[in-house]
């Protein structure tokens, strides 16, 4: 009787948010036009197609710095040499859907977040049909610290991982990862100071529990820093989630500690927001 009472509610309460969210008006962020027709099962909601569509990369991009290019290939002659982790991303935070990433991170906006995820499975789903990247084993959402956590109340990235994991069939793991320091933001820091910033800000977990820690010289360590070359660490294949990339830093700093594991790192995120200037 339970069982039968909690589905009827659940039920109701279907209904309810489904006429509460047809009778609402439902606007592009961007544009305010109306999005005409709002459907549950379509991740469009806050964003229209016209503006979606048109905020997308028009063009091939380097994998590694973000530059157009005209032929598909992985890197630019540039990075053709030094091979940066490849950053996959539909669009750059420049081109006008970079304020709906804003509006998640700094106003808690997530009207839009599930159109955007949608976007990257298809920009990531389209580099695999086309042989360019490999799907990973697992997705890795960038943690924040305790204290950043409380105060913005939600890790924009783990809702991203979580949308993509759901998506993609892929298992994220929000253990492994640990924020250590309550770094700076990044933003408005110049290049030195980002990698000041970020530097030893991170460690692998290694009581997680997705990890194999049957080792017999690892019930002493709780960290692994990125001078420890014992593989402890239970992939070959990771894709580091964030909302946006600008120089790299925190993903380039998190990658040491990988490196280190000889795990094999990609970071995807929602958009890039391409600064060569800060690079220095």
């Amino acid at each position: 009787m339970d069982w039968q009472l909690r589905q009827a509610c659940y039920a109701g309460f279907r209904i309810v948010k489904h006429t509460i969210l047809r009778n609402l008006p439902n606007r592009c962020m961007l544009c305010s036009q109306d999005i005409e027709q709002y459907d549950l099962q379509k991740p469009h909601s806050g964003v229209c197609q016209h503006c979606l569509v048109a905020g997308l990369y028009q063009h091939e991009v380097c994998l590694g710095c973000g530059k157009a290019m005209m032929l598909l290939q992985r890197y630019c002659g540039q990075c053709q040499s030094t091979e940066p982790i490849m950053v996959i991303a539909p669009c750059s935070y420049h081109q006008g859907l970079g304020e709906l990433i804003a509006a998640i991170k700094y106003q808690q906006q997530c009207a839009s977040l599930a159109a955007l995820v949608q976007v990257l499975a298809i920009r990531v789903m389209d580099l695999v049909a086309r042989d360019m990247i490999q799907l990973p084993q697992v997705l890795i959402p960038v943690p924040l610290h305790p204290n950043r956590l409380k105060s913005r109340g939600f890790n924009q990235a783990w809702l991203i991982a979580k949308a993509l994991s759901q998506q993609l069939g892929i298992v994220m793991d929000d253990a492994l990862l640990v924020r250590d320091v309550d770094t700076q933001a990044q933003a408005g820091l110049d290049g030195k100071a980002r990698r000041l910033n970020c530097a030893g800000a991170f460690s692998l977990n290694l009581n997680a529990s997705s990890l194999n820690t049957s080792s017999s010289n690892t019930s002493s360590l709780n960290t692994l820093s990125s001078n420890t070359v014992a593989k402890r660490v239970p992939y070959q294949r990771i894709a580091l989630i964030d909302d946006v990339v600008t120089t790299g830093t925190t993903v380039n700093e998190i990658s040491q500690l990988f490196a280190a594991e000889y795990v094999h790192v990609q970071c995807w995120c929602l958009a890039r927001a391409e600064a060569p200037g800060l690079l220095k």
